[in-house]
């Protein structure tokens, strides 16, 4: 089974214009066919590794890690340490940006709580 561009973009949260990014910037893993009218033929692979790429990118790696980690994938088997070393690097820095969120929401709560505790308590009268 192929999907257009567009249902690629569907698939994938993605816009056609990214789509067509990442296939120039060398991200994808092969070459996406083509059909004989030359519109783009993505296969469910080409949309399993987009949603991966999807992944890093929304997790803050570089375009420049990406794009080494695709090249370590399409280097194929012999590779492994690298790519696991690289994700390891990633996942690290994606829990310390993880807990620094928590410790921001941590921070709104409390403030939050602040105002439901004012806003429960009854007014005081003001005297005349």
């Amino acid at each position: 089974m192929t999907f257009t561009i567009a249902e690629a973009a569907q698939r994938t949260g993605l816009t056609a214009h990214t789509l067509r990014y990442y296939e120039r910037d060398g991200l994808l893993l092969d070459v996406v066919d083509r059909a004989p009218s030359g519109h783009r033929r993505y296969t469910e692979d080409d949309v399993t590794w987009i949603t991966m790429l999807t992944r890093l990118r929304a997790t803050g790696m570089p375009i420049r890690e990406v794009r080494t980690y695709a090249d370590l994938v399409r280097g194929g088997d012999g590779n492994e340490r690298e790519r696991l070393e690289l994700l390891l690097t990633h996942r690290e820095k994606v829990l310390a940006d993880l807990e620094e969120v928590r410790a921001h929401l941590e921070a709104i709560d409390t403030k939050i709580e602040l105002y439901r505790s004012r806003l429960a308590r009854p007014a005081r009268r003001r005297s005349a």
